[in-house]
């Protein structure tokens, strides 16, 4: 990477639910943070820097949370900084504390991202105007809808595939007691008979609306050596581009490509699907698993659904896709792509309890998208130092 080495040493998650009433904003964040500390053997005074993301202001209607949250954090004194990419947010934002460390500005970084929709109104808070177009008002769902057709009409895809993704996720959430959805019954015939939100998206095939926190500590690579269990930093890539361009794909983004690319180069990924013993990706709406597997090259275009139906991303597959039950079963919006990043960090920690996965190359992948599929941020991590 041409970088200084860091390593994830602390990872703290709350339990999601759809209403954590029994906290506030400040201490369902602390209490991620908490965890994370714990686990990394440290207290607030080891912290050098606190990097805090989450997703629209208007969600909660709190302008520059990061000012109050300072308090809780343990930051009165410290650099803090405030991340904000949409969905993706959780992603980036642990990027950004990422490079705190590689480019040697601090030793040890505090990283948190978070959402409490039930404070919120996530549907009215996507569902600004967009200039020069009439209002959509039908927030993700209905952004998303027709690009879900657009790939089953150029894949020839069957109309199962995006229910078979909801029925194994859900069943990996049974083994995350930390996932908001537990569903013990869910079976194919359950999320086909699940009512039509927005063709061919049914309510199975959607995201709760949940509140969460997710922490991590990153450290340089004397913290990393020091630690019982290092995730070390592979890679890690950003892109965007802009939601509306003439010729723009939006069904296959390129941004996601190009950022998938650089993440391979940085992390010497030839062949994700045998470099990689799991990915956690961001996965809001069943169908873009297969549309993701895509994007991100885990097969060819136009496979990604064939993949999918042969049970390859289930947890005993080759390539496990969510073992935590993803998105689908847990969504604090602006934590879900940490939440996918720390999960792969704790895979290769082997810290991932009942939902761990068969390590067989020690690196795994996390991946978050977010705006109209124009933000996206992945790494790599692995429990072994890179060259």
């Amino acid at each position: 990477m041409g970088e200084q080495r860091a390593a994830v040493v602390g990872v703290g998650q709350t339990q999601h639910r759809s209403a954590r009433k029994d906290v506030s904003i400040a201490g369902l964040l602390r209490e991620a943070a908490v965890e994370a500390l714990e686990d990394a053997g440290m207290t607030w005074k080891d912290i050098d820097a606190v990097v805090i993301g989450k997703a629209p202001d208007m969600f909660e209607g709190v302008a520059m949370p990061e000012l109050y949250l300072a308090d809780a954090l343990g930051a009165v004194g410290k650099p803090m900084m405030r991340v904000h990419t949409a969905g993706s947010v959780g992603g980036s934002t642990t990027i950004v504390a990422s490079k705190l460390i590689t480019s040697g500005v601090h030793r040890r970084v505090l990283t948190v991202a978070y959402e409490k929709q039930s404070e919120s109104n996530a549907t009215w808070g996507l569902s600004v105007a967009m200039p020069f177009q009439a209002p959509l008002v039908a927030g993700a769902g209905g952004f998303f809808a027709p690009l879900i057709r657009a790939y089953i009409a150029r894949s020839g895809a069957p109309s199962h595939i995006g229910h078979l993704v909801s029925v194994k996720d859900r069943r990996a959430a049974l083994r995350n007691p930390k996932a908001h959805l537990h569903i013990p019954d869910i079976d194919l015939k359950m999320v086909e008979e699940s009512f039509m939100l927005w063709e061919p998206i049914r309510y199975l095939d959607t995201c709760p609306s949940s509140d969460g926190a997710m922490a991590m500590v990153i450290g340089d690579e004397k913290v990393g050596d020091a630690s019982a269990a290092p995730a070390w930093i592979h890679g890690m890539a950003m892109r965007s581009e802009p939601t509306m361009f003439a010729r723009r794909d939006q069904v296959n983004p390129q941004a996601g490509k190009d950022c998938a690319a650089d993440l391979y180069q940085q992390a010497g990924i030839t062949h994700p699907r045998k470099d990689l013993d799991m990915a956690e990706v961001y996965v809001p709406f069943s169908w873009y698993e297969p549309m993701w597997l895509e994007n991100l090259g885990f097969c060819a275009d136009g496979d990604g659904w064939k993949l999918t139906e042969a049970g390859a991303t289930a947890p005993d597959g080759d390539i496990p896709w969510n073992p935590s039950g993803g998105v689908l079963s847990s969504n604090p919006i602006g934590a879900s792509g940490m939440i996918r990043f720390g999960e792969a960090a704790q895979q290769v920690r082997r810290r991932a309890g009942d939902y761990q996965v068969e390590m067989k190359t020690g690196r795994a992948m996390g991946h978050a998208y977010g705006g109209g599929s124009q933000f996206f941020s992945m790494w790599i991590v692995g429990d072994k130092k890179p060259a």
